[in-house]
């Protein structure tokens, strides 16, 4: 059944910066509800690199998107968020002092404020143009993510992309697969110089297939058991490599859905903020992470963590209105009880 829920600050987007946004409004005694499209949270840590390492989250010389949301949710947890899963933010109006979302799934939040922490909004993988797909999406033969690098242990895998995402995966699969092959239009990548040098020494040790310069064509198979993937050069030469899988990594399509609707500064499918306080030009509904910008601003988690900070203390006086807040450190003050 939709719900009904009211609360002090609506968080959109479950992803690093989302959660961190909920312990800061915890730590100023601010009641939150999270709300993402995806099933679980994460955002892209969960759903495109669980299994990736981070190097640049301070204190943490490598952490994995899974382990570094784990951590997440942890630090979160004494402040009890409600997590509303599995649903789109659709609608936004404004009810006297409180802002009303509603959700795709008929839910009612409502809030003094709200932190849209949405990355850069809806994301979905670009995928290849080619006939029966579905039915090897379906089987989870075709797929456009790592979740499980186990998964694929023993099986003979086909990674088709020029990008950091294909280079990695083929790096880190050709450990664990019977055979890794990359398929690519062109032999050079759009990865990190370091990325690619790997790729070619693997590839003349004999240890990953490269199949430049060649294209998806086909898939071959039956009842959604993948057997083959079908390349094709730009000439019209066709070959059959053996597979048990493909991974597609051609991006992914970013869209802001309805909230491009909502009457935001918007700036290329971003939110234009003001920088001291990541606050939109619609009052009480604050941007932070990805989606947000401003001059100089960097797409860094770290940068996004920073930014829940700020939108956190810029929001307190729509809660608390005429307390004084008094900054204190984490260390005087320990862990706010949850209300």
């Amino acid at each position: 059944m939709p719900a009904v829920v009211e609360t002090d600050v609506a968080i959109i987007g479950a992803g690093p910066v989302g959660l961190f946004a909920v312990f800061e409004c915890g730590m100023l005694r601010m009641k939150t509800v999270v709300i993402d499209a995806l099933g679980e949270i994460g955002g892209q840590c969960s759903a495109l690199y669980p299994e990736k390492p981070i190097f640049d989250i301070p204190a943490h010389p490598e952490v994995t998107g899974g382990d570094l949301i784990a951590a997440l949710h942890k630090q979160c947890a004494p402040f009890n968020p409600m997590l509303m899963l599995g649903r789109r933010v659709e609608g936004l109006r404004r009810e006297g002092e409180s802002l009303v979302l509603t959700t795709s799934e008929g839910d009612t939040v409502t809030c003094k404020a709200v932190i849209l922490a949405a990355g850069a909004g809806a994301f979905g993988p670009n995928r290849p143009p080619l006939e029966r797909l579905p039915e090897f999406e379906a089987s989870g033969a075709v797929r456009y993510l790592v979740t499980k690098r186990e998964e694929f242990r023993g099986k003979r895998v086909v990674i088709a992309g020029g990008g950091d995402s294909a280079v990695d995966w083929a790096l880190s699969l050709k450990q664990v697969a019977a055979h890794v092959t990359v398929v690519h239009r062109r032999d050079k990548f759009r990865c990190a110089p370091e990325s690619a040098a790997q790729l070619k020494q693997a590839a003349e040790r004999g240890e990953i297939e490269l199949a430049i310069p060649y294209q998806l064509h086909g898939l071959e198979g039956t009842d959604g058991v993948l057997t083959g993937v079908s390349l094709a050069t730009l000439k019209g030469e066709v070959k059959t490599v053996p597979a048990d899988h493909l991974l597609a990594f051609f991006g992914l399509s970013m869209e802001l859905g309805p909230i491009a609707e909502w009457g935001l500064g918007l700036d290329r499918s971003h939110i234009a903020v003001e920088p001291a306080t990541c606050a939109t030009n619609i009052p009480g509904v604050h941007a932070i992470g990805d989606i947000a910008t401003y001059p100089g601003k960097l797409k860094l988690i770290l940068q996004g963590f920073s930014e829940a900070a700020m939108a956190a203390h810029a929001i307190h006086p729509r809660i608390f209105p005429g307390e004084a807040l008094h900054f204190e450190y984490s260390t005087s003050k320990g862990l706010p009880v949850a209300g």
